[in-house]
């Protein structure tokens, strides 16, 4: 159980990895608020050029 236990925290930091005995993020707490973003006018889509008859 030391630096080469990738199992360990101390082993995850050693071999500069994340796991469950190393989670990436530390504060689960602060979530944040999902703001609204405001309506963007969406352009009508362009109409295809007629096909050239041979």
């Amino acid at each position: 159980m030391g630096k080469g236990d990738k199992r360990t925290a101390k082993g995850k930091r050693f071999a500069s990895s994340h796991g469950n005995a190393r989670p990436q993020t530390t504060v689960k707490a602060t979530a944040k608020i999902a703001t609204p973003k405001a309506a963007v006018a969406k352009k009508a889509p362009a109409k295809k050029a007629a096909a050239k008859k041979a």
